[in-house]
Parts: structure tokens; sequence; C-alpha cells
């Protein structure tokens, strides 16, 4: 499975964004998808997971009520919509693919930065 992050930039605070995640490869293998970000100087963490079977989703703390986690099954497409943005949102964000392949696997794409500031 191979990712690929796009609509990360340069946003206001106040303002929205929304990040997609392209999947190829051995898609009808993945189990669930997952959004995390990495802050300058802090760890990796993550902000939102949907299953591929149920499109059940499930939001971190941090970012519940700002954010919505979708997909596009017919473009093989996962996104994060987010709005209300406040500089503490600024981060590279991943997108990760969960998926079952002679074991357990995960995919990670390339990462797209998102700034917040005026």
């Amino acid at each position: 499975v191979q990712l690929v992050e796009s609509g990360g930039g340069l946003v206001q605070p106040g303002g929205s964004l929304r990040l997609s995640c392209e999947a190829s490869g051995s898609i009808s293998s993945v189990y669930a998808m997952d959004w995390y970000r990495q802050a300058p100087g802090k760890q990796r963490e993550l902000v939102a997971s949907i299953t591929i079977r149920t499109d059940t989703t499930r939001y971190e703390d941090p970012v519940k009520g700002r954010i919505t986690i979708s997909r596009d099954s017919a473009k093989n497409t996962m996104y994060l919509q987010m709005s209300r943005l406040v500089p503490e949102g600024t981060a590279i964000y991943y997108c990760k693919a969960n998926y079952y392949l002679d074991g357990l696997r995960r995919a990670w794409g390339q990462g797209t930065q998102v700034t917040v500031s005026s």
C-alpha cells in the first residue's frame, strides 16, 4: 500500500483546510486508516481514525469538534477537514493505512506541512 498526502499549506488562525490522502496498491487489504500529526519538537500523535468496513470514526481529545475524517472509496482517498484552526495545529500531518497482507502491516505517507499563523 502506498499513500500520498496533499492539501497542506499556510492558513490563518480560525481558518480551514482539507487534507487528502490517496492510497494505491493492495487497497482491498486495508481495514483502517489514521491521521497523525507531528509538531516541531514533539512526538507524532494520533489525530483521528476511520474503519473501512463500517466507516466508524474516532477523534482524539485535542482536536474533537474541529476536525472531520472521511473517505471516498471510489477515489481511494481519505480526507481530514480541519476548521477553526489554531497555531497549536501547526505540524506535519501524516496518513497511515493499517492492512493485512501476510500479517498485519502499516504504511505511512510522506506527510504534508500545515502551518497556522497570521
